[in-house]
């Protein structure tokens, strides 16, 4: 495997985006063109989660990906909406400008995201083609459509199920309350026939991200015949990451969900 840091920006010195590259022997042809997978952390916008980084990258390598883990502007930084988007659109135009350097299929670029990494990976889902993103970078009309989203207990709403702290975190506010804003972090009301599909987790009991996320998504997604895969857990908390030992999980019940986001991404 290769590994490098690359800067997104001289503005933003904290934005980068660390590639996770498997070898290419000759004894190996299948690694000289991957599927990708795009990884958002969580964090409440605040900071970006290692547990949903680098130890994600890492699975999705050993299942035939290349992985590429954005560290995005937060609060923290100063960060403010839409900044975290266009970040990841950038991500998304990189990966595709320089597939044959990083053993990339262009036509098969996923994005990964889990709790507001799942809200910034759900926003690429489903604004992906707003002019604003466009007009910011000067990017071709749709080199940053991902191929699919898989979202991990993922903030959606601005609504009565928010997570207050990721919402107003994102607009770098003490309380966000201006309604056109909520009305376009609602990602539920983002949803329309240019959503890409979508592997969706959770757990019932999350009480910080609660699950309704998810459901006012997918329901919002059936409506408009996007396609989804949909996985609720009975029980377990928030931020489980794989759900393993590995990141200082023991819900085991739950850790199939990332094979089962393999084998949908490979049916994709």
């Amino acid at each position: 495997m290769t590994s490098e840091i690359i800067h997104l920006s001289e503005k933003h010195p904290e934005a980068t985006l660390t590639t996770f590259i498997a070898e290419t022997p000759e004894e190996m042809p299948f690694n000289k063109k991957r599927k990708a997978v795009l990884i958002c952390p969580g964090g409440a916008y605040c900071y970006c989660s290692s547990r949903e980084g680098e130890a994600i990258a890492l699975y999705y390598l050993a299942r035939g990906f290349n992985a590429f883990v954005l560290r995005y502007t937060t609060r923290r930084e100063g960060g403010k909406y839409p900044i975290q988007l266009i970040q990841a659109s950038q991500c998304m135009q990189l990966i595709r400008n320089n597939a044959e350097r990083f053993h990339v299929d262009p036509e098969k670029v996923f994005v990964v995201g889990f709790s507001a990494g799942g809200h910034l990976a759900a926003s690429l889902g489903t604004m992906w083609h707003k002019k604003f993103i466009i007009d910011e970078l000067g990017i071709e009309y749709g080199i940053n459509k991902p191929t699919g989203m898989v979202l991990g207990y993922p903030v959606i709403t601005g609504g009565k199920y928010a997570h207050r702290g990721s919402i107003d975190a994102l607009a770098n506010l003490p309380s966000a309350t201006d309604p056109d804003y909520l009305n376009e972090v609602s990602l539920e009301k983002q949803v329309s026939k240019k959503t890409v599909p979508a592997f969706v987790w959770h757990t019932f009991t999350d009480t910080t991200v609660p699950v309704m996320n998810s459901l006012l998504l997918t329901e919002a997604m059936a409506k408009k015949k996007v396609p989804f895969e949909l996985h609720v857990y009975p029980y377990g908390g928030h931020g489980q990451s794989l759900c393993n030992p590995i990141v200082g999980s023991n819900l085991s019940y739950c850790e199939g969900w990332i094979e089962q986001s393999v084998k949908w991404m490979n049916l994709i």
